[in-house]
């Protein structure tokens, strides 16, 4: 019988963990990266509109990813870093979702987005190679995922197309926007549709998608945003970006995304911004997420030493 004040994992499950750190570490130190730790306590929130950040009290929120205080590293000179660390989302726990969770994020200068890429899939397949010794991966742009899987050309259909898909996936009217609707036929469409046992890279997203990416006009003449999102087995795992480097740009997005939230901008990181960010790009990792896959467990919970209702 396991109480309520044991622990979720195993033992086993806690020594996977270290050994997956381990790896990563190793991974790192070999290819002259340096290990950082930044604040989980910042004075301002994320900009991004599709995540809830938690406020710890009037002055301070938990950071949800440590990109931004990262990236005042990088301004300061500090060349490519990465950081694991834990990081806080307002949210439901559940199989794939823990409000506290863990991730990797680094960052690589003067490198182009597809050598991030390639990078990311170098470290996935070390970290899953006992599993999946012979992990394929497989690169697709977003509009081709969305042709591929979902029948849709995002760069001539109109909205109420979208729409209409959305809906039929989710079984509900959830008056949402382009975007809303786009995130729906992923999650519910695309990544269910992707190849099994094979790593799967998509980008060049929408640009109203672009977060903190840059927007650059493509052959096929519409201008996309340069991320990319990684898929493995039905789950996403890892979201990188061809950082934006411009300050008024960035100034302008926050003040888009977040209007009407009541949250604080980061003045910190638009000031670090204006004195100059290097060319770089950065990507965001799971590691709960990536431990599923490296154990064969099912549930996020079976992971974390102490689950969201033990914590």
């Amino acid at each position: 019988m396991n109480l309520p004040w044991q622990p979720s994992a195993s033992r086993d499950l806690l020594l996977a963990r270290q050994t997956l750190y381990q790896g990563i570490r190793r991974f790192f130190f070999e290819r002259h990266v340096l290990e950082v730790e930044t604040p989980l306590l910042g004075q301002a929130p994320v900009a991004d509109p599709n995540i809830t950040p938690m406020q710890a009290d009037s002055n301070r929120w938990l950071h949800t990813s440590p990109e931004y205080a990262m990236k005042r590293l990088l301004c300061a000179g500090s060349g490519d870093i990465y950081q694991i660390c834990k990081v806080f989302r307002q949210g439901e726990a559940g199989n794939r979702h823990n409000p506290e969770f863990s991730m990797l994020e680094w960052y690589r200068v003067g490198w182009s987005l597809r050598q991030l890429m390639d990078e990311v899939a170098q470290l996935l397949q070390q970290a899953l190679q006992n599993r999946y010794p012979q992990l394929p991966v497989l690169f697709l742009s977003y509009r081709q995922a969305m042709q591929q899987f979902a029948g849709l050309d995002v760069a001539t259909c109109n909205d109420e197309t979208i729409a209409q898909l959305g809906r039929q996936l989710a079984n509900a009217d959830l008056q949402l926007e382009r975007d809303g609707w786009l995130d729906v036929i992923m999650s519910h469409q695309i990544e269910p549709a992707l190849p099994r046992d094979t790593l799967v890279f998509i980008d060049n997203f929408p640009a109203s998608q672009a977060a903190l990416a840059k927007i650059t006009a493509q052959a096929d003449g519409h201008a996309w945003a340069q991320r990319f999102e990684v898929f493995f087995n039905g789950m996403e795992l890892a979201n990188g970006y061809d950082e934006l480097l411009d300050a008024n740009i960035q100034r302008q997005r926050f003040e888009q995304e977040l209007a009407g939230t009541g949250r604080p901008c980061d003045l910190l990181l638009l000031s670090a911004l204006e004195h100059g960010l290097p060319d770089c790009c950065g990507v965001a990792l799971g590691l709960d997420r990536l431990l599923l896959h490296t154990t064969g467990m099912r549930s996020i919970k079976d992971v974390l030493s102490f689950a969201w209702e033990r914590a």
